[in-house]
C-alpha cells in the first residue's frame, strides 16, 4: 500500500485554506479497513490461496490494462458483444474451474443453451411449428396430423416435411434460434426501451413453453440443464417455475404434482449418474399479472404441493416484469394465508428490479421484507432504501445479484455501475446468479461470477471475493 504514493498525495484547495491537516501517512489503514469491509475481505487466506491470489490479481490487473487501452472493457460493453472478449479471458477460464456452489435464481424454461433445444427438441417426431404474424413461431407435438390452428398462426406444419423442401436446413435452424434468445448485433437499435425488450423477452418464454411443455422434450430439457450447470462447476440450482401444464403425445394434460414429482426423479436420476452434484429444487411462480383470485388458488395449490415435496418444491414467488404487474402489497391477502393457516411456505420474491424510484414497484423491496421473503431476487433498487437495506443486513436476507439480466434488460449499461458494487464494498449478504442464461447467450453461472467479479467489485475483488460469493450461496 505504501508503495502506490498515497501518503504523498496533496492536500485538497479546502484543506489548505482551512489550515486543516490530514495525517495522511495513516491512509493504509483506511484502505486496510476499506479492504477488510468488502465481501470475503474477512476470510483467512491459506498459503496456497495467497500464492493462487498473487496470480489472480496479475491476470486481472492485466485485462483491466488491456480494457482500459482498448476502450473495451468487458463488464462496461453490452454483453452480447462482451461475450467473445469473455471467453478469451485467463480470468474467466479460472472462475470456469472453481466449484461456484450454487445458482438460486433461474426460471425454468430460459436455463439450457438454445441449440440443444432447436438440434433435439425441433427434430422429435411429430413436432408441428406454425409461424405467426410477427416473424415468430409456435410448436405442438400431435400424433394424428394437425391440430386446431392458433389465433395468431398460420396452419400448422409438420418440420420433418418442412426441412425435406427446404435448400439450406441449417439456416432455417439458424433462424429457429433467434426465437429462443434476445442475442443480436445492434442490441441498442434492437430494443430501443425497456418495453421492447420486455415484450421480447416474454415472446420467448411463449415460443419455449410450446415446445418444452412436451412431456418428452420437458424430462429431457432439465436434465441437460443440470449438465449443463455441472460442467460449469455449480453444484445445485433453484429454479422458479409457473408450473405450466406438460402434455403427452396422445394429448393428455398434466398437473401441477406431475411436474413436481416430474424434477424431483429428474434431478435424483442426475445425482445418481453425478453423486457429488447436490441436488435442485423449485419456487413455484405464479405471474404477478394475473388477479388476487388467480393467485389465491395458486396459493393454496402451492401450500399443498409443499407439504406433500418438501424436499423438492423450495417456496412461493411472483414472477413477470414488475414495473408492469402488480406489486407485493396487491396480493397481501393472498401472501399472508400461510401465516393464517399456520402453514410453512418460504417466500423468494422478486423484489426492486427497476430504475424508479418511490414507485410501488421498487417499494416491494419494503413488502417482500415485512412478509418475511427468505431471499430478494435482484433487488436492485435497494440502496434507495437505507432502512430495507439494514433490514436485510441485520435478517440475513441476501439479494440475488443477476449482472448479465441487469444490462440486458437495460436497467444500465455499464455494470461498473451497478448498485450492488455499494453493497460488496459492505459485505452485505448476496449470492451471484445468471437469472435467464439461455436467452441472454450466456451459459452456467461463470459469466455472471466473471461480470460480478471485474465489474461490480472492482480492481480490489480478489480470490477471497470469489471464495464468499460460493460460500453465500451455500449458506
Amino acid at each position: 500500500v505504501q508503495s502506490w504514493g498515497r501518503s504523498e498525495r496533496p492536500r485538497s484547495a479546502a484543506q489548505r485554506s482551512s489550515g486543516f491537516r490530514v495525517d495522511l501517512s495513516r491512509s493504509s489503514d483506511t484502505l486496510g479497513l476499506e479492504q477488510f469491509k468488502i465481501t470475503g475481505g474477512n476470510l483467512v487466506s491459506s498459503v496456497k490461496e495467497l500464492q493462487v491470489n498473487d496470480i489472480l490479481k496479475k491476470i486481472k490487473g492485466e485485462e483491466i490494462d488491456r480494457g482500459t487501452a482498448s476502450g473495451r472493457f468487458p463488464p462496461s460493453v453490452h454483453f452480447f458483444s462482451a461475450k467473445e472478449l469473455i471467453d478469451e479471458s485467463a480470468v474467466f477460464n479460472v472462475i470456469r474451474k472453481m466449484p461456484k456452489g450454487a445458482a438460486l435464481h433461474l426460471h425454468d424454461y430460459a436455463l439450457l443453451s438454445v441449440e440443444w433445444l432447436v438440434k433435439n427438441g425441433t427434430y422429435l417426431p411429430h413436432c408441428y411449428v406454425c409461424f405467426t404474424a410477427e416473424q415468430g413461431v409456435r410448436f405442438h407435438f400431435f400424433s394424428k396430423g394437425p391440430g386446431e390452428r392458433l389465433p395468431e398462426c398460420s396452419e400448422w406444419v409438420l418440420l420433418e416435411t418442412y426441412r425435406k423442401q427446404l435448400h439450406n436446413v441449417t439456416e432455417f435452424d439458424n433462424s429457429l434460434l433467434q426465437n429462443f434468445t434476445l442475442v443480436t448485433e445492434n442490441p441498442e437499435k434492437a430494443y430501443p426501451t425497456q418495453a421492447v425488450i420486455w415484450k421480447k423477452f416474454e415472446e420467448i418464454f411463449m415460443v419455449a413453453a410450446s415446445l418444452i411443455s412436451y412431456a418428452p422434450v420437458f424430462k429431457a430439457y432439465f436434465y441437460q440443464a443440470l449438465q449443463e450447470f455441472y460442467d460449469d462447476n455449480v453444484q445445485y440450482i433453484e429454479l422458479r417455475s409457473l408450473l405450466i401444464p406438460v402434455y403427452e403425445l396422445d394429448g393428455t394434460l398434466h398437473d401441477k404434482e406431475w411436474s413436481i414429482v416430474s424434477y424431483r426423479e429428474v434431478a435424483r436420476r442426475f445425482r445418481r449418474d453425478n453423486p457429488d452434484f447436490m441436488g435442485a429444487k423449485v419456487i413455484f411462480s405464479p405471474h404477478r399479472k394475473w388477479n388476487v383470485s388467480k393467485v389465491r388458488t395458486e396459493m393454496y395449490a402451492a401450500m399443498e404441493l409443499y407439504e406433500k415435496y418438501p424436499e423438492t418444491l423450495a417456496g412461493f414467488d411472483l414472477v413477470g416484469r414488475e414495473d408492469a404487474g402488480h406489486p407485493l402489497w396487491y396480493f397481501k391477502d393472498v401472501l399472508l394465508i400461510p401465516a393464517e393457516k399456520k402453514v410453512k411456505m418460504p417466500f423468494f420474491f422478486h423484489a426492486g428490479e427497476t430504475d424508479w424510484e418511490g414507485m410501488s414497484t421498487d417499494e416491494n423491496i419494503l413488502d417482500a421484507l415485512i412478509l418475511n421473503t427468505s431471499r430478494i431476487g435482484h433487488g436492485y433498487g435497494i440502496i434507495k432504501h437505507p432502512i430495507a437495506k439494514n433490514i436485510s443486513r441485520e435478517l440475513d436476507v441476501p439479494l440475488e445479484i443477476c449482472p448479465i439480466s441487469n444490462q440486458v434488460l437495460l436497467l444500465l449499461t455499464d455494470l461498473r455501475n451497478h448498485p450492488a458494487a455499494v453493497l460488496m464494498a459492505e459485505s452485505h449478504p448476496l449470492v451471484i446468479s445468471s437469472d435467464d442464461p439461455a436467452i441472454f447467450g450466456a451459459r452456467g453461472l461463470s459469466y455472471d461470477f466473471y461480470e460480478a467479479f471485474m465489474g461490480i467489485g472492482g480492481s480490489k475483488a480478489d480470490l477471497m471475493t470469489l471464495k464468499q460469493f460460493a460460500l453465500n450461496s451455500i449458506k
